[in-house]
């Protein structure tokens, strides 16, 4: 018997074992960079001559991997060969295919300095960052397991005479896989192993800043016993394999997430029935957001400050829940304001990979880098900017942490996803108005309100629109199971990843009677 499920704990890095067990595996990664590794088709791995390198944001020059390349025929023949293991797959027992994911669990478990450590070179996060990106990870194949077993086999419908009925839940087919590179991991394992483990097989795209990590995962899997044809791993150019696999007569879902722009692309893509399709392709997107922190004159001020500098500055704001615009009541502007800055002006910018261990790494990449200084001047010409500047490390791709006050709720940098470290400041005299705030963007991913007034926080759980609401604590850091993870509006078609109904998106429910 299973034990039940309970989030994976985090360490602290204060402490001498943590700290000694990360140098050691960070030394241990550093001697691994620059392998090459292959794509996998049909359970082969694949070296085409085409390559490409994933490189350390913190230092453009330092390779963490090179990457076989695919391209548009590799992806057609890795959907046609899915097909194919998607015949024999699908027939296995969930419980069985529950079981590799439980494997894969106890490996990453296992490994979890070492593919913290692979996070810290190949996308520049801090230590707590990966480590909890690797726990995360772990959660997503633990629940999806047990969630397998609990959705396999027949499930009860309400009897009828001189009959026997019953409702099973069977695989989709072939499912194409896009994950992002901020959480190359989590996010990667949670939306790969969740089609794998209902039966279908995967056409896994890895995004192209972080494929290494990636590439870990498939070795994981099959260490965990997974049959290598029914995962196709497939590194590229979004504009030719994706496109290819997205719209590939034979792909019969799409799990996407990642910029509103891509995601509204694949949408629109997946939406044509292309020569010989049979189904109409279902896609589970999640596109971003523009979240906020809501805090009025009633909240605790000091702990609004700590959770504020958190949620905006962890990972260097490159994430989908990341708070963009903190909306403060005119009461408290000012106050919050001052504290807010005084805690993000001690946050510490480097290389993470060092000792030191800073709390904010660099961007991703020179794209990055390039949008997000744009917008800081952006910013700076609609507000009033009270922290930003100054001096950063060398080569890579550092911005410190920038926040503008006095924002109009309308202004770009208020409406626009950023995905770096700039928090927009914004003024509201009352509820209604902070309510009307938080809500006037396309977005509605997170959202947090800080209060005291009960009425207020009532409002805010039937108000506040967004997918995921966090009161009197920061909007960041959704726990597998603990809180689902999904957002309304153009933040996507609100999944609820790692949540108890996500597995049923890549199922269908079929039906049998039987009359006597």
């Amino acid at each position: 018997m299973l034990p039940p499920y309970s989030p994976e704990p985090y360490v602290d890095f204060s402490q001498d074992e943590p700290r000694s067990k990360m140098l050691a595996a960070l030394e241990q990664v550093e001697g691994e960079l620059g392998r090459t590794y292959p794509l996998w088709i049909n359970g082969e791995a694949v070296t085409p001559g085409d390559t490409f390198n994933s490189v350390s944001p913190a230092n453009p020059d330092r390779v963490v991997g090179t990457m076989a390349k695919a391209n548009a025929d590799l992806a057609d023949k890795a959907v046609k060969t899915a097909a194919e293991a998607f015949k024999e797959w699908s027939r296995w027992d969930p419980d069985a295919r529950a079981r590799i994911l439980l494997k894969g669990a106890h490996i990453m478990r296992r490994r979890v300095y070492e593919l913290a450590a692979w996070q810290v070179f190949e996308e520049s996060k801090s230590w707590i960052e990966a480590y909890a990106d690797v726990c995360e990870a772990i959660d997503f194949l633990d629940f999806y397991g047990r969630e397998m077993m609990r959705l396999g086999g027949a499930h009860p419908v309400t009897p009828f005479p001189g009959e026997e009925n019953e409702l099973r839940y069977i695989p989709l087919g072939v499912g194409v896989v896009i994950p992002p590179w901020n959480f190359p991991l989590a996010i990667c394992a949670g939306m790969t192993t969740a089609g794998l483990v209902t039966g279908n097989a995967i056409v896994l795209k890895p995004a192209s800043t972080s494929p290494v990590v990636a590439a870990k995962l498939v070795e994981i899997l099959h260490e965990a016993g997974l049959p290598k044809h029914v995962l196709n791993f497939m590194p590229g150019p979004g504009s030719t394999v994706g496109d290819g696999l997205v719209c590939h007569p034979l792909t019969r879902f799409i799990s996407f997430t990642g910029s509103r722009e891509v995601g509204t692309g694949i949408f629109e893509k997946a939406a044509k029935v292309q020569p010989g399709q049979i189904w109409l392709k279902r896609t589970v997107l999640e596109m971003g957001g523009k979240d906020c922190m809501v805090v009025d004159e009633t909240a605790d001020i000091e702990a609004a400050a700590e959770g504020v500098v958190a949620a905006a500055f962890g990972f260097q704001g490159q994430k989908c829940s990341a708070c963009s615009r903190l909306i403060a009541h005119q009461d408290i502007y000012d106050d919050l304001l001052d504290r807010v800055v005084a805690r993000a002006r001690k946050i510490t910018v480097g290389d993470t990979a060092s000792p030191e261990n800073f709390f904010m790494g660099a961007v991703i990449d020179q794209s990055a880098y390039n949008k997000i200084g744009e917008y800081v001047t952006i910013g700076g010409n609609e507000g009033r900017t009270v922290l930003g500047g100054g001096n950063v490390p060398g080569k890579g791709y550092f911005i410190p942490p920038t926040i503008i006050a006095d924002i109009a709720p309308n202004a770009r940098i208020a409406q626009e996803e950023i995905f770096g470290p700039v928090l927009a400041v914004i003024k509201f005299k009352d509820f209604d108005e902070g309510l009307a705030i938080a809500n006037g963007t396309e977005y509605g991913l997170t959202g947090a309100l800080l209060s005291k007034d009960r009425l207020r926080l009532e409002r805010a759980r039937h108000e506040l629109h967004v997918g995921n609401l966090y009161l009197n604590r920061k909007c960041t850091g959704a726990l597998v199971d603990v809180q689902p993870f999904g957002g309304f509006n153009m933040s996507g078609t609100d999944s609820k990843a790692g949540g108890r109904d996500y597995l049923q998106l890549f199922l269908q429910g079929k039906s049998t009677t039987e009359r006597w």
